[in-house]
């Protein structure tokens, strides 16, 4: 998938839990690929202060069953005007807005391994994400300030998704003042000036994009941009970001160079060296990637740099672009294996603290809709929130625990080989399991089965005996790791803090009840099982985490009181929860109800201050609130305690002082404005 959906609002620092919130095809519209697409050759012809395009796409294919008729899928605000076969005699051509399909019929049909083309001449208006392909989800878009038309928007006629490689020669012709970003080699026309002089004629410029190693090129975005190079580490790197963060361009050109080169040393090199970091409008998703683009949203793009989305965007060249799925159930080795990335370079970068953060972010996206096998995952939509959280987070968590059960060497080895070897293909789970057995010496089906085919995560208890050994020989410390699931199975460290120094034992946990014995020279004092979080696991935590997720999805699908059920299911598990009260509130303030919302903003300043930008906030909201209901000393009093927090999370700092200067005013379409 070429897309990173909107995320729930939370903290910067679990800011890319990548979560979807808007339905999307039906399950397996896609899955069962009845041709092959080689090769698009598309004219396109944008008029941004229109918010039109013209195109004109051929498209090369090779049937892989006898075809009586052609499908396509394409944007619902494009309307097909024309369908030519190979030799440019029209076809009848059927619009299905159901599934955003065109269905043409094939006169003389096309024979199993025939190859054949179409062109497509098509038309339409691209300013909302009212005939988007996803529900609710702006994937295409033609504005004056910026165009983006994304992969997954499906701006021209697009076969099994996320699957079908392609090679491609993309013209587009825009304004010539505007700048035109894509994937391959490029270049760029003359600037033409109209012949005739008529209102609102510019002279226009065309952009040409060939690619010509099969893969997902499809992504366009135009605009004006402030542009940013760098050639550091041998790379050629371009950071095209708007005038209003053109200050922030080299800093963020110097984070993606080294990420990029991180990459490069965990993974192994691309067959190019370009790559173009392209800031995109909030109205679309948080982050998108195609060959040689990382694009991030408008909000991403802070002072202090936001490294985890930019990380796990940048990741996506080697797992996306270069290796992609072989199917839906095997989705999770894209975005999950670009999740664990991203995870590998926080660990580089902040230590093993900041590996930490990210584990408990992801072991709680793999544990909020842990009801469907990673293995069975194609049976949901793509863009459903169990799917992605799923695909992402309980992939990344599985890469996780491969990684302590083979080891550092060879779990690197493992990946190395796995990109070497699929590189500019697409990969399976069993590839990628014989590549991991290969290199661990051993079978591995117990661990792929135990977290592919199954639900459901341990929740670790124990109990022990201390006994003193004679001769002043120390203390054996005799007891049992227990837990719930009666198949379970993995090695799991143990902890024991003494008097003396720390002693760590890896034991082999099998079935609910796994007994122990360790010898300490030190007095034991505690134990702790899994004390690094190397394992998926269960935890109150995680459980109340996992209500707010959920309870962050329904607020995205406006589904208020479900949301409230799961918010307050997590204040059961914690009544003190900061971030369940601020939810909460959230919830509230959609619904106007101002004074239940202020209650509960209260409540979470009252709260365990967990995570500590739920107090910059809740002063913030609650300003907010006393500005509505005309209590503008009271507003103020609160943006300055804002202010005295120093905390900047998302702006907050930013958006005390604009409220302090002018009072806040209540928008025709409410929202928190916290943007967590």
């Amino acid at each position: 998938m070429q897309v990173q959906p909107r995320p729930p609002r939370r903290a910067p620092a679990i800011f890319i839990v990548l979560l979807v919130l808007f339905s999307a095809l039906p399950a397996g519209a896609a899955e069962k690929m009845r041709l092959r697409v080689d090769d698009y050759q598309i004219d396109a012809e944008l008029n941004p202060h229109g918010h039109k395009i013209a195109a004109r796409a051929k498209v090369t294919f090779t049937a892989l069953e006898d075809l009586s008729v052609a499908v396509f899928e394409l944007h619902n605000g494009l309307r097909v005007t024309k369908v030519l076969d190979a030799a440019g005699k029209p076809l009848t051509a059927e619009r299905v807005t159901q599934d955003s399909t065109i269905r043409v019929q094939l006169p003389n049909g096309l024979t199993k391994d025939a190859a054949s083309s179409l062109t497509f001449e098509y038309e339409g208006t691209l300013d909302s994400a009212d005939d988007s392909p996803v529900q609710g989800l702006k994937l295409a878009s033609i504005g004056d300030d910026t165009t983006y038309l994304l992969y997954a928007g499906r701006w021209f006629p697009v076969n099994a998704y996320g699957f079908n490689r392609f090679t491609s020669t993309i013209n587009v012709t825009v304004p010539a003042h505007m700048v035109v970003i894509g994937s391959g080699q490029g270049s760029v026309g003359t600037t033409v000036t109209p012949k005739k002089v008529t209102a609102g004629a510019l002279p226009t410029k065309t952009f040409t994009f060939v690619s010509s190693k099969p893969s997902f090129p499809g992504t366009i975005i135009a605009g004006t941009f402030q542009e940013f190079k760098s050639t550091d580490a041998g790379l050629d790197l371009h950071v095209f970001f708007k005038p209003v963060h053109q200050t922030l361009g080299a800093m963020y050109a110097e984070t993606a160079v080294k990420e990029y080169t991180y990459y490069i040393t965990l993974y192994g090199p691309l067959p190019t060296n370009v790559i173009n970091v392209v800031e995109i409008p909030d109205d679309t998703v948080p982050a998108a990637w195609a060959p040689q683009i990382a694009a991030i949203s408008s909000r991403g793009i802070t002072e202090r740099v936001n490294y985890r989305l930019l990380a796990n965007t940048l990741a996506h060249q080697w797992w996306g672009v270069s290796v992609s799925p072989e199917s839906r159930d095997s989705w999770w080795l894209q975005d999950g294996f670009a999740r664990y990335s991203e995870a590998r370079y926080v660990e580089s970068a902040a230590g093993p603290a900041g590996l930490e953060e990210v584990v408990k972010d992801m072991s709680v996206g793999a544990l909020a809709y842990d009801t469907v096998p990673l293995s069975s995952v194609g049976k949901l939509d793509l863009f459903s929130p169990e799917f992605q959280s799923l695909v992402t987070d309980k992939g990344a968590m599985i890469l996780h625990m491969l990684r302590w059960v083979m080891g550092d060497q060879k779990y690197d080895q493992t990946m190395r080989t796995f990109f070497s070897k699929y590189a500019g293909q697409s990969g399976s789970l069993e590839d990628f399991r014989k590549i991991a057995e290969q290199n661990y010496g051993d079978q591995l089906t117990w661990f792929f089965s135990q977290w592919l085919d199954s639900t459901g995560a341990p929740e670790f208890k124990t109990k022990y005996t201390v006994y003193r050994l004679g001769n002043n020989k120390g203390f054996r410390v005799v007891g049992q790791i227990s837990q719930d699931l009666d198949l379970f199975r993995m090695p799991v460290a143990l902890k024991i803090d003494t008097n003396g120094k720390t002693e760590v034992r890896r034991i082999e946990v099998v079935g609910t009840n796994s007994p122990f014995s360790i010898e300490t020279f030190g007095k034991p004092r505690h134990i702790v099982v899994d004390p690094d979080n190397r394992v998926l696991k269960n935890s109150t935590e995680i459980k109340m985490r996992a209500s707010i997720m959920r309870g962050q999805s329904l607020v995205q699908q406006s589904d208020l009181a479900g949301a409230l059920s799961e918010f307050n299911k997590a204040l059961e598990v914690n009544k003190n929860s900061s971030l369940a009260h601020y939810r909460i509130a959230e919830v509230f303030f959609l619904q106007r109800n101002y004074q239940a919302a202020a209650n509960a903003y209260r409540e979470s300043l009252n709260g365990d201050g967990e995570p500590r930008w739920t107090e910059v906030w809740s002063h913030v909201q609650l300003g907010k609130i006393f500005d509505i209901t005309g209590q503008r000393e009271r507003a103020t009093n609160e943006y300055r305690q804002a202010l005295q927090t120093n905390d900047n999370t998302q702006g907050a700092q930013d958006e005390a002082r604009k409220y302090l200067q002018k009072p806040f005013e209540q928008q025709k379409t409410s929202d928190s404005g916290s943007g967590l």
